[in-house]
């Protein structure tokens, strides 16, 4: 009987993470199209942020209406609160957006996409420097192994040169920190409302910052057919879809397990900007952003097994 239940245990584990795979999939494939948008259809990035932000925020309150009703508005029961998902919105989500955009538009996906995914270490860096948390010696391996891969990602071993324009690198590093603020900023809101819920009001909010800069009905720039497919398909498959099939997955694994898989996005931005969009990926790219995968990955599980630990 306890093998039984073992094994479902197990399936459901790997049903969740099949779900967080999907879900990472298609973020993956999110950002090859972010590139597209960026380099090939003339869209200034304040628009194309005002537009993406405001109409993703709305959509996903609109879900999350759906799903919870009046307790969507749980998120403003006090200042305290208040603060919490206007910093979000700002510096974690809307931030983070712009530098993304802004060092695929300058650079490519697949380095953008690594260097985002350094967010893991700019967590770890963050509490060190703020909180005084000692790193484990797990961790000081890592951020070596991480640092050693960026190196050869962007240099391609040689310091004398750069795989990706400078710019492009600065606005990475920048969406790798802001990726972290990211995640960390709306924790305590998490603890008590839908994770849908917060995602939507700090999409919202940034979208209302950026339409105070740049409104979505003005300077609206020539649209092909191509360019509103693209933005469809980032709002879409780079928003919702993938968040709600995160969602799904913690029905059947926790956050920790579905964790692992996150190295699926840049993978497949790596595997799909080489295929359609024919960028240019060295050997030791390769090599630096197999290493980045490798300690974030590391770093990852680590967290899951002293969780697990920690449960039991």
């Amino acid at each position: 009987m306890s093998e039984d239940k073992t094994s479902i245990g197990k399936s459901k584990v790997l049903k969740g993470i099949a779900w967080a795979t999907l879900a990472s999939t298609f973020w993956g494939v999110s950002g090859v199209v972010l590139q597209f948008v960026s380099q090939n259809t003339a869209i200034p990035a304040s628009w194309f942020l005002s537009v993406r932000t405001i109409f993703s925020g709305i959509l996903l309150l609109v879900i999350g209406s759906i799903m919870y009703g009046t307790k969507i508005f749980h998120v403003f029961k006090d200042w305290k609160s208040i603060i919490c998902i206007v910093a979000y919105g700002i510096i974690g989500l809307g931030a983070n957006l712009m530098s993304f955009y802004l060092s695929v538009q300058d650079g490519n996906a697949a380095s953008a996409t690594i260097l985002q995914y350094l967010s893991p270490l700019f967590i770890l860096l963050g509490g060190f420097l703020f909180m005084h948390k000692r790193p484990y010696k797990i961790d000081l391996i890592v951020f070596l192994l991480a640092l050693v891969g960026v190196f050869l990602a962007i240099t391609k071993g040689d310091i004398n040169q750069l795989a990706i324009p400078l710019p492009a690198l600065l606005w990475g590093i920048v969406s790798g920190i802001t990726a972290a603020c990211y995640v960390v900023i709306p924790r305590p809101l998490m603890e008590e409302n839908s994770p849908i819920v917060v995602l939507g009001w700090g999409t919202l909010i940034a979208g209302l910052v950026f339409n105070i800069h740049q409104p979505v009905w003005v300077g609206v720039p020539h649209l092909t057919t191509g360019a509103i497919v693209g933005i469809g398909a980032i709002v879409i498959i780079g928003t919702v879809i993938p968040f709600a099939c995160l969602l799904h997955s913690l029905h059947f694994a926790s956050s920790e397990d579905v964790s692992l898989v996150d190295a699926v996005q840049p993978v497949v931005t790596f595997i799909l900007s080489v295929l359609f969009l024919h960028t240019k990926i060295s050997l030791m790219e390769v090599v630096g952003s197999a290493l980045v995968i490798l300690a974030i990955y590391i770093l990852q599980d680590s967290k899951r097994r002293n969780v697990k630990q920690q449960k039991l």
